[in-house]
């Protein structure tokens, strides 16, 4: 029998609302349900002698187990203990595991279609003023993206979320959901129509050396490019809902997605413009991939037991909660971004190809972070955000060293590589029709400085995360006040007597005082983060990571000799260079006991 019709409803009833209200119920249910059988697993050898526990533990592959509830018998006074844990705990750790693993896997992939998008994009554009204006023109865009969508949106969307599911509270999280989207959708709808109207005015505020035709073609790219930020608005809530479900393959993969429709795009129509028109491709490019970007999280929330509703309340004090914790993430994560723009405003006053330059070296440079860093970040973030709201700051101290201990210990060798063999990367992966030996070396330069800061900004992402799970925003948001004007001054007095290298280094400066502020900071909060293991760790590879320095130059040196530049003898010299390299690297740190080299392999037989 049909249920009478709610009265908050309206006289008809809502079909969709119903399955909202259906979903929210089955939801509520399956909570309850595991909830009991956790209250009789853990009340089923109650007796005078019996004590509550709770504890977390850490795989080595890399996954994060739920807090594990269990009673601790103690015989008749004897100090032999029994730990009876639930039996969701083991599964929970092998999901996260391979969570991690696939994350790691499909980052991998999605930044190897980055590349191979780049490596197209400098075929046909080079790093000429046309490829320069894209780039500003799309970086202010990615701007307000950092402010007010996905990037913004997910660190503040998701602990409340989860907390509420936590709670018990379905259908409010669901209802808090449906109105986020709805917010987010009319608050970005109106900021892309001003940003669209006034660009004229606006865009050459970001590139004040830039001047005549190339500005007119970043003003137009970029009123081309904007409505992209409607779209990644809506893409942050989703996947924020889909994290706090602990599913991330759809967001894990729909990067990849981006960039293989922008490269289709950018091929199929780049014949169809005049030739100083034909950097237009590109922009369209971006947009179609953007649309293929949300369609994918978006397809995957069917899984879950989220049901949009139009039944809406903006004045829900979750909304206000998330809209307030969004203000602090919002500062802190837009502050970080507008280091991009830092750069790209500096290298306009150096010249018209430094911009891009800069850019084509932050993508290689992005190629290690994406596979490792942001993934083990993204996927540790929500179980980081539930030791939180639980105060288990045991196990969450130990989750966070854990992964800089891995960041370290996979980020480290990379700028190693990076620092000896920066120009043959460039060059095998870039220099082909209209990008010349000449851009070679002014974008390995930047490839170069970009190095020093891989370790550095790969714990920033997960010392900031670890922060936001805390819900304490404004620390991170203060240490990114203080990185973008550490940046900005460093920039303004580097630029001129070392042009691209000096407006790089400026941004490793700036990232390395960040990280000690906020390492400084935890410690305080978490009574320490393992630093004795950290150095030492850092230390060990360190020797590795030189070895691996060592055996990369020298192989490639004699290689680049015996087989000359052509594209054959430059990917036997590299690829010969870097797995000799990474197989000194893997030996050291077997020689040297390395214990996160078991942990990354561990994940990799399991995946």
């Amino acid at each position: 029998m049909k249920p009478p019709p709610d009265p908050d409803r309206g006289p008809d009833g809502d079909q969709a609302l119903d399955s909202f209200e259906a979903a929210a119920v089955a939801a509520e249910q399956a909570i309850r349900a595991t909830e009991e059988r956790a209250r009789r697993a853990i009340e089923a050898p109650s007796g005078p002698d019996s004590t509550l526990i709770a504890r977390g533990g850490i795989g080595v592959e890399g996954g994060i187990s739920s807090v594990l509830t269990g009673p601790l018998v103690a015989g008749t006074g004897a100090e032999t203990e029994t730990r009876v844990e639930t039996e969701a705990a083991p599964a929970r750790a092998g999901k996260l595991a391979r969570s991690t693993a696939f994350f790691s896997i499909a980052t991998a992939a999605s930044r190897v279609a980055g590349l191979g998008r780049e490596v197209v994009a400098a075929g046909y554009f080079g790093i000429s003023g046309p490829m320069s204006a894209f780039t500003v023109a799309f970086q202010v865009p990615n701007l307000i993206r950092a402010l007010f969508a996905d990037a913004a949106l997910q660190p503040a969307f998701v602990p409340i979320f989860t907390e509420q599911i936590e709670r018990g509270k379905v259908k409010e999280a669901f209802r808090m959901a449906s109105t986020m989207l709805l917010l987010v959708t009319m608050v970005l709808g109106a900021i892309t129509a001003f940003f669209i109207l006034f660009a004229g005015l606006i865009m050459p505020l970001f590139a004040p050396g830039f001047t005549g035709a190339t500005e007119s073609l970043m003003i137009a790219l970029s009123q081309i490019i904007f409505p992209i930020l409607v779209l990644l608005g809506i893409t942050g809530v989703v996947v924020g809902i889909l994290n706090s479900y602990d599913r991330f393959g759809a967001f894990a993969i729909s990067p990849l997605f981006w960039n293989l429709t922008i490269i289709a795009v950018v091929v199929a129509t780049v014949p169809l413009f005049p030739e100083d028109k034909q950097i237009y491709a590109y922009a369209i490019g971006v947009v179609a991939g953007t649309v293929v970007q949300l369609a994918i999280p978006t397809w995957d929330l069917r899984h879950t037991p989220f049901r949009f509703t139009f039944k809406v309340d903006f004045k829900d004090p979750n909304v206000r909660r998330v809209l307030l914790l969004m203000v602090p993430v919002t500062l802190s994560l837009g502050l970080i971004n507008f280091n991009l723009l830092v750069n790209s405003f500096f290298g306009s006053l150096v010249s018209d190809q430094a911009p891009a330059a800069i850019d084509k070296a932050f993508r290689i440079y992005q190629l290690p972070q994406g596979i490792f860093s942001v993934a083990i970040a993204t996927v540790l973030f929500p179980t980081l955000a539930r030791f939180a709201s639980r105060g288990d700051y045991d196990n969450l101290r130990e989750t966070l060293a854990k992964g800089m201990r891995q960041i370290i210990f996979i980020l480290l060798p990379a700028t190693a590589a990076i620092l000896v063999l920066s120009e043959p990367m460039i060059r095998i992966v870039y220099q082909r029709g209209e990008f010349g030996p000449d851009q070679t070396v002014l974008v390995a330069t930047a490839l170069f400085w970009f190095a020093f800061s891989l370790p550095t900004n790969g714990m920033f992402l997960l010392l900031s995360r670890t922060f936001f799970g805390l819900q304490q925003p404004w620390i991170p948001t203060a240490i990114a006040g203080a990185n973008l004007a550490v940046t900005a001054i460093a920039s303004l007095l580097l630029y001129k007597p070392y042009g691209v290298a000096g407006i790089v280094a400026a941004t490793a400066i700036a990232t390395t005082f960040s990280v000690i502020a906020q390492v400084v900071l935890l410690r305080s909060r978490l009574g320490g983060i393992e630093a004795t293991r950290f150095i030492s760790t850092t230390a060990r590879v360190a020797v590795g990571s030189l070895l691996l320095a060592g055996v990369s130059y020298e192989s490639w040196n004699l290689l680049d000799e015996a087989l000359g530049r052509g594209l054959a003898g430059q990917v036997i010299a590299i690829s010969v260079a870097l797995g000799l390299g990474g197989m000194a690297y893997l030996a050291c740190s077997r020689l040297l006991r390395i214990p996160e080299l078991d942990q990354i392999l561990s994940l990799a037989r399991r995946r």
